[in-house]
């Protein structure tokens, strides 16, 4: 079972929020808004939040320009992860992964089964790793926000989580 040493340190970490939305803007946008409060009341930093439509080239250059710039350590996609014509998010971020962690996914979906039954079936809800940066795209809903934040992220996001994290993990990430 994970649990907190007391005894390691909190290393906060440099999160960037993407919502990938036709429809939302700064001030509808209550899921974007959701993952950045959570991220700061949690001891992080959010160094950067952006909304781009539901269109994969811009998706990508988004990513792109945030795993470049050396202050973001993560970055947290909502919206964009469904089965409709428009939802491209999880190709988007296919495009740009060097690595893959699939039980991202998998384990949003168990917990999410747990809230919502089969419906969850329909996200695909993906994570990675490029060029050192974490990403992650989650469902454009708060709830499905609150989920993914309350009951996997920011735990793996906590450097004191044993027996590992993410963050612990951080420093070799570039390793060869």
């Amino acid at each position: 079972m994970a649990t907190i040493n007391e005894n390691r340190r909190f290393v906060p970490v440099h999160i960037a929020i993407l919502t990938v939305s036709d429809s939302r803007t700064p001030e509808t946008d209550s899921s974007g808004r959701l993952l950045a409060d959570r991220a700061s009341e949690a001891g992080h930093g959010v160094v950067a939040r952006a909304i781009v439509t539901d269109d994969a080239d811009a998706i990508i250059e988004r990513l792109k320009a945030w795993i470049e710039d050396p202050e973001v350590d993560v970055i947290i996609a909502t919206g964009g992860t469904g089965v409709t014509g428009r939802d491209v998010t999880p190709e988007a971020f296919q495009a740009v992964y060097e690595k893959e962690i699939p039980g991202f996914g998998e384990l949003f979906r168990m917990l999410s089964f747990k809230k919502i039954g089969t419906s969850t079936i329909q996200s695909r809800a993906t994570a990675g790793v490029a060029r050192g940066t974490y990403l992650f795209a989650l469902p454009g809903s708060p709830g499905a926000c609150r989920d993914a934040w309350d009951e996997i992220l920011v735990h793996q996001f906590d450097a004191r989580l044993e027996p590992c994290n993410f963050v612990e993990m951080m420093p070799r990430l570039l390793e060869s």
